[in-house]
């Protein structure tokens, strides 16, 4: 436990110069995650109710998660502001996040990747609902850990 949290403190060192509401992307080890951030809790469950891919706000179908809404739209430079990148800088993508609260993760495209649920979780899921990874705050930045399978989306 303690090595992920010392991962994510050397992480943020590292990406200490890029504006804050930008998000460094890490690829995680499930293994090192504590049990509250695990898929393992049942709060960060794919099966819970809350957390599915079919539940209102986080439907692929609402207007809200579409990147054709003017707020999650690649070209919206409120997201030139909200860029998901690499230790290397590569940017891979953008977040927004919609009026019920639900993060969601673009690719540079705006091809709809993966969500926060609003409320009862950290957890991130793929639009199929798979868990994905987590999103940690840190010194008022954030950091969204992910397993290899859902960084190869971006």
């Amino acid at each position: 436990m303690p090595r992920f949290f010392l991962l994510i403190t050397l992480t943020l060192s590292v990406f200490a110069g890029v504006a804050r509401a930008d998000a460094p992307l890490i690829i995680l080890d499930r293994s090192q995650l504590p049990f509250d951030l695990s898929p393992g809790n049942p709060a960060n469950s794919p099966a819970r109710s809350s957390n599915s891919p079919n539940s209102a706000w986080n439907s692929a179908s609402n207007t809200a998660n579409s990147a054709s809404a003017w707020e999650n739209r690649p070209s919206n430079p409120a997201n030139e502001q909200r860029l998901i990148f690499t230790s290397d800088g590569s940017v891979l993508g953008y977040y927004a996040t919609n009026a019920g609260g639900v993060m969601n993760l673009f690719d540079v495209n705006g091809n709809r990747i993966a969500y926060r649920p609003a409320r009862g979780t950290r957890s991130l899921f793929t639009t199929s609902g798979e868990w994905c990874g987590t999103v940690d705050r840190n010194r008022g930045g954030m950091i969204l850990a992910v397993t290899r399978s859902c960084a190869a989306r971006f």
